[in-house]
């Protein structure tokens, strides 16, 4: 995937939310400004990607408690520098969690974003605020593997129970992927793979 798919991705996903037309120009400003968006050391931002983890057996949700923001959230991370944020999500997952075997849904269709967001990252050493253009894809996994966490950022890496997963953490950017995602689980068909 390049940037121009990427923005077309951007396009099909405004389509389904356009409330979300505010985030989504942000994202695409970045990309239109900045050549090196994909790059860590991009500031004011840059772009990096994300999954909301659903278990192909229970359906539990699974989630990292992340060490420096003090918060359960999405595995994923930065792209270093890589354009295919689907791919970059896979591979965040696998490098944070240890597990294998991703695989992106809706099965059987066109892989479409299912969440996008922009927040802000504090100062950290020598590292300045900046803005995090998060890209997020649902992935189903089996939880039948063991993790092992793998990342030094993470202080947990923990299934949770779908069921009251908005109310347990309350955080709008948690819960707005959770009930994405329960939209598109709902559609799709369920069993063991």
């Amino acid at each position: 995937m390049d940037r121009a798919e990427l923005l077309e991705w951007l396009t099909r996903y405004e389509i389904r939310h356009p409330e979300e037309i505010p985030t989504l120009d942000r994202i695409r400003n970045l990309l239109d400004r900045h050549d090196r968006a994909f790059d860590r050391d991009c500031f004011p931002g840059h772009v990096t990607a994300s999954a909301w983890i659903v278990s192909r057996e229970s359906g539990a949700i699974l989630l990292t408690h992340h060490r420096k923001l003090g918060r359960w959230l999405q595995l994923g991370g930065h792209t270093d520098g890589e354009s295919d944020v689907l791919a970059a999500a896979i591979r965040e997952a696998e490098e944070e969690s240890g597990l294998r075997g991703f695989q992106a849904l809706p099965e059987g269709g066109p892989v479409e974003i299912l969440d996008v967001d922009v927040h802000e990252i504090p100062a950290h050493g020598g590292e300045p605020a900046h803005e995090h253009h998060d890209i997020r894809f649902l992935l189903e996994v089996s939880e039948a593997q063991e993790i092992e966490r793998q990342s030094r950022e993470s202080k947990e890496i923990r299934w949770f129970d779908a069921a009251g997963i908005e109310r347990r953490f309350g955080e709008e950017s948690l819960m707005r992927m959770a009930r994405k995602a329960a939209v598109w689980l709902a559609r799709e068909p369920r069993g063991p793979g």
